[in-house]
């Protein structure tokens, strides 16, 4: 048997039951495979499976999803982290439904030109979706792919060399369920810790485990290290609410509620009051927030307000919210934090 054929053959016994996977017989829902796709996008499998649920209950297809309001994608996401991809997801549908008319485009080159769309991405819907024959190589399978053919240079630059290679073993037949059994194999059994060679389908060809190198690959580039960045939080409630902030649409966090706060940078802001949104009374609390993000880490200090004079500013990027609402806002992580650490607790679970 080919390596594709005994993988194949494992998958058939051993595959993973999730909630986006057509079942075999089935017919595949290319609005199912994105919108997993994009879920699962530096997201476990275990965390994405209620936020999947609930998307698709609420926005059974991709129609559905254009004509929703991007708040509510937004509040959906709530807890999921990297906002972008739900901007994108939003754009996306879109985009699918007014130049595309609700279908989506098979080939790898049309998916890319899609908003939030990568060759990652693309790869794995035209695999699964619509059965090209396309390396979707992601993370789990990147290590599979390394160890098998030990392959020692480190990543990024390791990575045209493994696509290459995962594309020589996608099969003419079933390219979608090698794509998925590709990526079962490095989550199950190819792990990065422990892998359970013994029952792998790859066992005997696999010249990393033949080499004795296959647990320090894929050779990762050396971590620099992660900047720290600080803050001020300013939390001000007033007569059962809370007032929040709009980000600005693009950049980071983008487009979503959160507590004002002065600029994040190396060093807090000579006299940080005059970032403050409104004029009061602030008293710094013993409340200290800290977040990672991916290219920094974040303190949060918080001060708390009695109002003295005057409103928010002008503009509409400002909203007072019920603290017994605060659940149902696109709150990011790390303002969720700021709220439980001021006594008020929405959970990080997605909306029901």
């Amino acid at each position: 048997m080919s390596l594709a054929e005994r993988l194949l053959a494992w998958y058939d016994r051993d595959r993973r039951d999730l909630p986006w996977r057509a079942k075999p017989g089935e017919a595949v829902d290319p609005y199912r495979v994105w919108l997993s796709e994009i879920m699962l996008q530096q997201t476990t499998v275990a965390v994405v499976k209620t936020y999947y649920r609930n998307f698709i209950a609420r926005w059974p297809n991709v129609g559905d999803l254009a004509n929703a309001h991007l708040d509510d994608v937004l509040k959906a996401w709530a807890g999921l982290g990297y906002y972008a991809r739900a901007r994108n997801l939003h754009d996306c549908a879109k985009e699918i439904t007014a130049k595309h008319g609700g279908v989506f485009p098979s080939s790898e080159d049309e998916l890319m030109a899609l908003p939030g769309i990568g060759p990652y991405t693309a790869s794995a819907i035209a695999a699964i979706a619509f059965g090209r024959r396309a390396a979707a190589v992601d993370g789990n399978a990147e290590r599979v792919i390394a160890r098998l053919f030990a392959i020692e240079t480190p990543l990024p630059h390791a990575k045209p060399l493994l696509r290459a290679q995962a594309l020589a073993l996608v099969p003419r037949n079933r390219s979608g369920d090698f794509a998925q059994a590709l990526m079962d194999l490095g989550a199950t059994i190819c792990t990065p810790k422990r892998a359970k060679c013994p029952i792998c389908p790859w066992t005997e060809d696999c010249a990393g485990l033949k080499r004795g190198i296959a647990d320090r690959l894929p050779v990762k580039k050396a971590r620099t290290a992660v900047p720290i960045r600080k803050g001020i939080a300013f939390w001000i409630e007033h007569e059962g609410r809370v007032l929040l902030r709009r980000r600005p649409d693009k950049g980071l966090l983008g487009g979503m509620m959160e507590i004002a706060s002065t600029p994040w940078a190396g060093e807090l802001p000579h006299n940080p009051a005059r970032f403050a949104p409104l004029i009061a009374k602030w008293k710094k609390s013993v409340a200290r927030v800290r977040h990672t993000f991916t290219h920094f880490r974040l303190e949060l200090d918080v001060w708390k307000a009695a109002i003295i004079d005057g409103g928010p500013p002008d503009g509409g990027q400002y909203r007072w919210i019920p603290l017994a609402d605060l659940d149902g806002e696109a709150l990011p992580s790390v303002m969720r934090k700021v709220a439980a650490a001021m006594g008020v607790a929405p959970t990080a679970r997605p909306p029901k």
